[in-house]
């Protein structure tokens, strides 16, 4: 058999897929050896030319994110957003496989991984073919993967129908595989998109809900809900207390900025508080630091809890609005109570006096403000059954509308 080197005639290296040859193909990590994926004569041969093990899955090649719920089953929304962010590009995703992907590319097992690479020759066939690409490295088991087409007919020049010369390729190392068959998400080979990128595609593609207002409104029966919806709960109060002993550059830096209020590694709240509360550009100046420092873990934690599958988050802060964690939410959700309400709560709940509560009260936002500025707000003045029903008709309305 003659190998033939394919540069502009891609119908003809579709049609060769099509009938059952194995034909080399170009992508941006390195070349694949593709036949038809739902061939499984074809499918064999990869294995049989590559002395690969049959144990061992192929991933399949489509022509984009379209393709998923056709070969793949139980498709979490995160999958879809993944290849629409990342496709065509160096990401494989794995996921349960549909009926229509043969036992032989699967190993025999459950899932099936897809990758849609980012070559406008490739893709061209894929189109043309209408049908996936079994397409592992062209390379024999243990060889290095080959990164141009003379690299391809080194290895394999007569034992293949052809290889499509797209030049060399750009990145020269596989795509990552990312199993999303189930939860939590997992990197099965790190390659060439970093897990710190497709975390961060995950984390905005959660639902997430900014919950604000004053002390006294009642914002944990609200928080109480969204957890029973199965929502991470991300406290930024608590998440800054945590900080404080955990995060060394935080501390650096309000010791850069208030000295003498951070020792042995310690905040001295006092010492800080007053400088801060008595001069409001230092208290802007402290914010700003620990803002930033909040902001980032809470990101963190958002990432880690999309990679664990999770599709909802509510995010708890005073200062949501100022903070500027407002704007990574789908909606804010200011709740607030008559000043009297407010009162009695705090009372009961802290054991200090009306005046003391009022105090507390009087130098935070007034209701106004979260009327103003939050996407919606919930009054809760009645008791605790009430409120909690106002909230559920609340959130079914936000997650319906997306």
């Amino acid at each position: 058999m003659e190998t033939t080197v394919i540069r502009d005639n891609i119908s003809r290296a579709a049609e060769l897929i099509k009938a059952g040859a194995l034909v080399a193909v170009p992508t941006e990590t390195v070349y694949g050896l593709a036949g038809n994926g739902l061939d499984e004569q074809a499918v064999r041969e990869i294995y049989e030319v590559k002395g690969r093990p049959e144990v061992k899955p192929l991933s399949l090649m489509v022509p984009g994110p379209e393709a998923i719920k056709r070969y793949c089953a139980d498709v979490p929304a995160a999958a879809i957003r993944l290849a629409e962010h990342f496709w065509p590009g160096p990401l494989t995703i794995v996921l349960k496989a549909s009926d229509l992907v043969p036992d032989i590319v699967r190993a025999g097992g459950a899932t099936v991984g897809l990758r849609c690479p980012d070559h406008p020759l490739t893709l061209e066939a894929l189109r043309l073919a209408q049908l996936p690409f079994a397409a592992p490295s062209a390379n024999p088991s243990g060889a290095p993967s080959p990164k141009t087409a003379e690299d391809v007919l080194r290895y394999f020049s007569g034992k293949i129908e052809a290889v499509i010369d797209g030049g060399p390729c750009g990145i020269g190392f596989e795509s990552t595989i990312l199993d999303m068959s189930k939860t939590p998400y997992q990197i099965l080979r790190q390659g060439a998109l970093s897990e710190a990128e497709i975390k961060k595609v995950l984390a905005e593609q959660l639902i997430k809900i900014g919950i604000t207002g004053g002390t006294g409104c009642g914002k944990t029966t609200a928080l109480m809900e969204l957890q029973k919806m199965g929502a991470l709960i991300l406290d930024c109060d608590a998440v800054y207390h945590e900080l404080l002993s955990s995060n060394a550059r935080m501390l650096s830096e309000i010791d850069f900025h208030f000295p003498g209020t951070v020792i042995d590694g310690k905040l001295e709240r006092k010492a800080l508080g007053a400088v801060v509360f008595a001069d409001p550009a230092a208290l802007e100046t402290l914010n700003r630091i620990t803002h930033r420092y909040v902001g980032q873990e809470v990101q963190s934690r958002l990432e880690d809890w999309a990679m664990s599958g999770g599709r909802l988050a509510a995010i708890d802060a005073i200062e949501l609005l100022s903070s500027g964690l407002a704007e990574q939410c789908n909606a804010t959700i200011g709740i607030i109570a008559d000043e009297e309400v407010r009162a009695s709560r705090i009372m009961a709940r802290d054991n200090i006096s009306k005046e003391y509560a009022l105090l507390r009260i009087r130098a935070q936002k007034p209701n106004q403000y979260f009327i103003d500025n939050c996407d919606f707000t919930v009054e809760n003045n009645g008791d605790v059954s009430l409120f909690a029903e106002k909230f559920q008709v609340l959130m079914k309305e936000i997650l319906k509308n997306g």
